[in-house]
């Protein structure tokens, strides 16, 4: 039983303020520079706002959180409110699609990855990144090669 009403608890939710997935950006932004990548920007205005953008190779990456995106190995559906659930996570993969498709139609690699990959296996993921911006750019990923 809430010891608030309705709105009381509907007031009290609407000033909280998400902060994204701050934790993991930080920890690609600090991957990508351990991994001497230059050249990507965060929050670039294009569609769907990418958490990281090759403006060069025109390459987007999206770090999605699992709960939100619905990762098919560690999702799990909350047990209270189901039917609302279904449907908020059922509008952010379709929104997901929908900017993939609109990104690819302006010539953007898009690339996502989930959150869970993200921390068990964040070179898989580099890997993945460097390959799609040295394939976005005829003379190779920009990379720092002295060190």
């Amino acid at each position: 039983m809430d010891v608030l009403s309705k709105k009381e608890r509907s007031d009290v939710m609407s000033r909280v303020r998400s902060r994204g997935n701050a934790s993991t950006e930080l920890y690609l932004a600090s991957l990508l520079r351990r991994s001497s990548a230059h050249g990507w920007r965060r929050h670039m205005s294009l569609v769907g706002r990418p958490d990281f953008a090759f403006l060069g190779q025109r390459v987007a990456i999206f770090v999605d959180g699992c709960f939100w995106h619905k990762c098919p190995k560690c999702y799990r559906q909350p047990k209270s409110r189901k039917a609302f659930w279904i449907e908020k996570i059922r509008v952010n993969r379709a929104r997901d699609r929908r900017v993939n498709k609109m990104l690819r139609a302006k010539g953007w690699k898009v690339i996502r990855i989930w959150e869970c990959d993200l921390k068990r296996n964040p070179s898989r993921c580099i890997k993945r990144i460097i390959r799609a911006i040295a394939t976005s750019n005829p003379d190779g990923a920009r990379l720092r090669r002295d060190r």
